[in-house]
């Protein structure tokens, strides 16, 4: 199984995410339910560390690899903060779309701080989701 499987099943389980999410919001607080979640989310990658014996690597991260996941942490815990907030408040198939707009912002910031390099099509793309998410979100 190559990255475009486990990519798809991302996919998958994001389109999940949303649809579980906005029902789960509708009558607490966004951000005790993001608080929820994220303790779910942090009980299961611990569980599928520990069973799958990478737990022990843990003392040989270096500092600089802590520091990234680290921010990426937090990150992710504002997005996610962010994410509910938009959820509890707009329609699950309007606030998508305008979320995967991080798809066109990590195109960008992959080609300035990443180095890596866009192709024609991948620009095309890019722009192809700014207008996919823009149409989506006015429909």
């Amino acid at each position: 199984m190559n990255w475009i499987f486990w990519a798809l099943l991302s996919a998958l389980f994001a389109a999940a995410t949303a649809i579980l999410a906005k029902i789960g919001v509708a009558h607490v607080d966004s951000n005790l339910a993001t608080a929820v979640r994220t303790t779910v989310v942090v009980v299961f990658a611990w569980i599928i560390a520990v069973a799958l014996g990478k737990h022990n690597e843990f003392r040989e991260l270096d500092r600089r690899t802590l520091l990234f996941l680290g921010l990426s942490g937090l990150a992710t815990g504002l997005s996610w903060l962010c994410y509910f907030r938009a959820l509890q408040l707009g329609p699950a198939s309007r606030v998508a779309p305008l979320d995967k707009l991080s798809v066109v912002l990590v195109l960008i910031f992959a080609a300035l701080f990443l180095g890596e390099k866009l192709s024609p099509l991948a620009i095309l793309g890019g722009v192809l989701i700014t207008a996919g998410a823009i149409v989506m979100t006015l429909a």
